[in-house]
């Protein structure tokens, strides 16, 4: 690995499941002390457990990041536990998609309000103590890694809102790089194709969906992406990988 994170603080969103979870382990394994966030306390605490377990340290904090209110807290209580804010991991996300005159407005609006809303929230919290970062850890620099999608790239029928969703963060986030590369708070988005995870398990019909325009594939681990994210952040100063697409061998 290009360098440890030890003695660096990294907040993971959606940590419960999936590219979270992969992503706070391997963070961890590295040496950093992670701040698990989620809704889900019981998968949290379990996981916490296990970083402790192993030797790492862990701190989990049951939040809905769609409160602007409970987003701010969260860095809150990450600066009062550990008083530092390294790497902030944005993997919290929902896809609900489907025909769009039968799928509930509802579920539009919950995915905006998850994969746009509660990422702006928190990072928005976020940034002043990740810059106060940079000037005092020996590596010298800061990270934000937000995970978008392949359908924050290339959109496809009966995903209107989730791909919206997902080209507004990968855009946002090459927005932010800009603004901040001179501070050496680096923006990266991560773009995965297909991923075992919960996200299509949220509505029934999904995977059969998927499978149906791009056939079947061998989908990526949440380990996958997870060993992408974290040469993102232990890269040198020097090194910014603004944007990686990570898509499986078998989708075209």
């Amino acid at each position: 690995m290009a360098e440890q994170l030890n003695q660096t603080v990294a907040i993971i969103t959606g940590a419960s499941s999936g590219i979270g979870q992969a992503t706070a382990l391997r963070l961890a394994s590295a040496g950093a002390q992670v701040v698990l966030v989620a809704r889900r306390e019981d998968r949290l605490k379990k996981l916490e457990q296990q970083i402790v377990d192993a030797g790492g340290r862990a701190f989990s904090i049951a939040a809905d990041l769609t409160s602007a209110d409970e987003a701010a807290l969260v860095i809150t209580k990450t600066i009062a536990a550990f008083g530092r804010l390294d790497t902030l991991v944005n993997a919290a996300g929902v896809m609900m998609n489907g025909p769009s005159v039968d799928s509930p407005l509802s579920e539009w609006d919950h995915m905006v309000n998850v994969n746009l809303r509660g990422l702006m929230y928190i990072t928005k919290a976020a940034l002043p103590h990740l810059l106060a970062a940079v000037a005092t850890s020996p590596r010298k620099v800061a990270d934000v890694v937000n995970i978008s999608s392949v359908s924050g790239r290339v959109a496809a029928p009966e995903v209107a809102i989730y791909t919206a969703t997902k080209f507004a963060v990968t855009a946002a986030t090459e927005a932010w790089r800009q603004e901040f590369t001179k501070q050496s708070l680096r923006f990266s988005v991560v773009e995965p194709g297909a991923t075992v995870s919960e996200l299509f398990e949220a509505k029934d019909g999904q995977w059969e969906g998927f499978t149906s325009m791009f056939g079947e594939v061998e989908r990526l681990h949440a380990e996958d992406i997870a060993e992408g994210i974290a040469f993102i952040v232990t890269n040198p100063r020097r090194v910014a990988v603004n944007e990686m697409l990570i898509r499986p061998t078998d989708q075209a």
